[in-house]
């Protein structure tokens, strides 16, 4: 069987194992202190083109999100998002258990729009009685989404300006970020993504490192004492200097985007095989989770030899899949795919 159901079933690059073995038995301090992570974040921050940001380092998206969002918000105070966005659909109502309610906007395209943002805002404030019912103050976003969808520098500034014009914050989820920026179409960047949001993380576990999020600051209200809530939340790793090791690995020699680059490759053979069958998508996706409609039948046929993602319903005879490529996808295993489409 091969498996096209996500993008972290493989291990690690092999110069991030090489690095993490070559510098197995040094004696390092503890907590993310050490000089392995200060250089990844100096490295996070050139890259940004900003000197005066904070960068924190997390094993996993959950906890980067749950941590930032409780961090963010008093008690009475919660995130919007779109309905499809992973806060809200993915994470086990980690959100809601940190006592914050997620306010949802409906989408077709996974990702939420400024006018909706301002909808929400309106309708709260509005009311006669607005504290009766949770304070939006903070909007998650995913880059790309949960559908493989990508945001534009102009809708991102759109959401940007609404934010700074209500005075909410904007947290953007980057567990696949790096498959976002390499995608056709895109016109983000790194620097454009810190100017614009007070928080993004860049992800790492799902693009070639063994584990690992960066989370960047760049809103000062957020980097007070943030640090304590990271510790609060479980997410102080005591050996922190692995994560250091692999964001300084992972940006040396622009491997992060290199990585990036080949999945999104992979993904759009797999593509273009299934437009080429004449099988509609549930979304635009340029990135490395593809997600055709197809024909039950021909789902049951692919899985006797595919493992990937059933998504959702359209139809009482048809349904979208997920087909997810990584850092590691072989292309003798994409071409054998691609086959078994050709042959349907």
């Amino acid at each position: 069987m091969l498996r096209f159901d996500c993008d972290y079933t493989e291990g690690a690059h092999p110069k991030i194992l090489e690095k993490l073995m070559a510098t197995n038995y040094e004696q390092t301090v503890g907590y993310g202190e050490d000089d392995y992570c200060k250089k990844a974040a100096e490295i996070i921050k050139e890259k940004c083109s900003r000197d005066n940001l904070d960068v924190h380092f997390f094993v996993g998206g959950t906890q980067t999100n749950l941590t930032v969002i409780s961090a963010a918000l008093r008690p009475h105070q919660g995130a919007i998002t779109a309905i499809t966005g992973h806060i809200n659909t993915h994470e086990t109502g980690a959100i809601e258990a940190t006592g914050h309610k997620v306010l949802t906007a409906p989408s077709t395209d996974g990702k939420i729009t400024s006018h909706q943002i301002q909808a929400i805002y309106d309708n709260h404030y509005k009311d006669s009685s607005p504290e009766h019912t949770v304070q939006p103050k903070l909007v998650y976003i995913s880059n790309p989404t949960e559908i493989g969808t990508i945001y534009s520098k102009t809708e991102l500034t759109a959401i940007s300006e609404t934010c700074k014009k209500n005075n909410l914050l904007l947290y953007m989820d980057g567990a696949r970020l790096g498959y976002g920026l390499c995608a056709e179409g895109n016109d983000l960047d790194l620097q454009s993504i810190a100017k614009l949001c007070d928080a993004f993380y860049i992800g790492g576990t799902k693009i070639g490192a063994l584990f690992g999020e960066a989370l960047v600051i760049s809103n000062s209200t957020l980097k007070s004492d943030f640090r304590y809530f990271i510790k609060q939340k479980g997410g102080l790793l005591a050996k922190g200097r692995l994560l250091g090791i692999q964001f300084t690995t992972l940006f040396e020699d622009d491997l992060y985007y290199d990585m990036s680059n080949h999945a999104n490759e992979m993904a759009t053979l797999i593509k273009n095989a299934f437009i080429k069958k004449g099988y509609k998508f549930l979304s635009a996706s340029n990135t490395n989770q593809q997600f055709p409609i197809l024909p039950n039948e021909v789902i049951e046929k692919l899985k006797s030899n595919y493992i990937f993602s059933y998504w959702e319903k359209v139809d009482e005879n048809h349904s979208a899949v997920r087909f997810c490529t990584s850092w590691a996808t072989k292309k003798e295993a994409v071409l054998k795919l691609i086959a078994s489409i050709e042959n349907i």
